[in-house]
């Protein structure tokens, strides 16, 4: 089943999320949140925004690498995607975090 992985991180100690597919692989990460309870808005974000095709910004890299992110309704980056080599990977990708933000669980990892 999907999950939202809840860790600390960084010389900060930052909560970040990442969103795992039924198979383990990441489809989107976070950036660094100052709390815990920052964090878990950041996931309830992704819930809500990721399945709404104007939150996500697709994007290609300058070594021609095809990337994605979800954005809240204030235009701020919520989380991203790791680097694609086509953009029909990318796309998958995309539609693996719409299929799986919204019923996946959140598990805290001790890192």
């Amino acid at each position: 089943m999907a999950k939202f992985e809840v860790y600390q991180s960084g010389k900060k100690n930052e909560f970040r999320f990442r969103l795992k597919a039924d198979n383990g692989q990441v489809i989107l990460s976070s950036e660094g949140y100052s709390s815990k309870a920052a964090c878990l808005n950041g996931i309830a974000s992704v819930k809500k925004n990721a399945k709404d095709p104007k939150r996500v910004t697709k994007t290609q890299t300058p070594g021609k690498m095809f990337r994605f992110a979800v954005t809240a309704v204030n235009n701020e980056v919520i989380g991203v995607s790791q680097n694609y080599k086509s953009e029909t990977g990318r796309d998958n990708g995309i539609d693996s975090v719409k299929r799986n933000a919204t019923k996946a669980e959140i598990k805290d990892v001790v890192k």
